[in-house]
């Protein structure tokens, strides 16, 4: 994974990020972000919520979820 595409997919990640550094309870965890904090690294889930929110979209575009 690289980084963010979204606001919401770098949110996701930083509540993962979170869990997974045991920072905050899994069990807090909903959605995306669930599941991100099982099937990434913590370097992956770093990597993706440093991305700059600026000039993310608030949503990914449905023509990227098909590549």
């Amino acid at each position: 994974m690289s980084k963010a595409e979204s606001k919401k997919q770098q949110m996701a990640a930083g509540a993962a990020l979170a869990a997974k550094r045991g920072e905050q309870p899994e069990s807090s965890l909903r959605g995306a972000s669930k599941e991100m904090v099982k099937s990434m690294s913590e370097k992956e889930l770093r990597e993706m919520a440093s991305a700059k929110r600026k000039d993310l979209p608030t949503r990914g575009s449905k023509d990227d979820a098909k590549d």
